[in-house]
């Protein structure tokens, strides 16, 4: 950038560092949408590799944080605990205190996240007909 001041010119160069810094997970959860598309808007917020599952395992009765990470998918700890605050900030499901001495929380469906049963059974559907799936045993 040049500068001038009393008749000179000055030059100096501003450095700018390359890496933003990460927008917070309750954030990113809430920024706008990529477009009014509902195909698209229900994307941004259910759309990537793990948060389904962690629905599906809340529909099947898993309320607590170990709970999920010992689902057969793998999926791991940090990823767990992002997707979970995610699901809570798009109001997806909310969490309840159930022990103070260590902090601990449960996990339930809000009217939201229960809105997305029969989106589930589809995809179940979907799955065992065309995708290799197996009919999960029935919820007690």
């Amino acid at each position: 950038m040049q500068v001038t001041a009393g008749g000179r010119r000055f030059s100096y160069t501003v450095a700018v560092p390359r890496t933003r810094a990460r927008a917070s997970t309750a954030a990113r959860a809430l920024r706008l949408p990529r477009s009014r598309c509902p195909v698209a808007c229900t994307l941004d917020v259910l759309g990537d590799r793990w948060s389904l599952l962690v629905v599906r395992d809340l529909m099947r009765g898993k309320r607590r944080y170990a709970e999920f990470a010992e689902s057969k998918e793998g999926i791991p700890t940090n990823i767990l605990a992002d997707r979970l605050k995610r699901l809570k900030a798009n109001g997806v499901i909310r969490s309840r205190r159930y022990s103070e001495h260590p902090p601990r929380v449960e996990y339930e469906l809000t009217e939201k996240g229960e809105d997305l049963r029969p989106i589930m059974r589809a995809l179940v559907d979907w799955g065992v007909r065309h995708a290799g799936g197996q009919t999960p045993p029935k919820v007690p």
